[in-house]
């Protein structure tokens, strides 16, 4: 894959990914001012569940968050494209799917291995 594609299918990833944690972090603070109002009852076990889903799905868009990085940093390296596994090169149509593809389909679905990075 050409780098300037790689990187405008990268540029596109983060924005998304950093426009759902932005979302997250507003609708913390919303249900955290909405607690504070006077009026009807609240329900305080609702805001804790509520956070405890915001911190899962935090984790993991900021997970998703570093793997654009790190795709970001192999392109620059000159590494974009190819499997930090094997070494193998990982087809065009995979790294569109998942710009930040870091094994080909098959090491994936091996799972983690002694090379991996997870």
């Amino acid at each position: 894959m050409e780098d300037s594609k790689a990187k405008k299918l990268l540029s596109v990833e983060r924005r998304r990914v950093e426009g759902l944690l932005e979302g997250i972090e507003v609708a913390g603070v919303d249900d955290r001012t909405a607690a504070d109002q006077e009026g009807e009852m609240y329900d305080s076990a609702e805001p804790l569940t509520t956070e405890g889903t915001d911190d899962a799905v935090r984790a993991e868009l900021e997970e998703r968050l570093a793997a654009v990085g790190r795709a970001e940093q192999r392109v620059e390296a000159g590494t974009y494209g190819i499997s930090v596994r094997s070494g193998q090169r990982i087809p065009d149509a995979r790294l569109e799917a998942d710009p930040t593809a870091e094994l080909t389909v098959e090491e994936a679905a091996e799972g983690p291995g002694l090379n991996s990075l997870s």
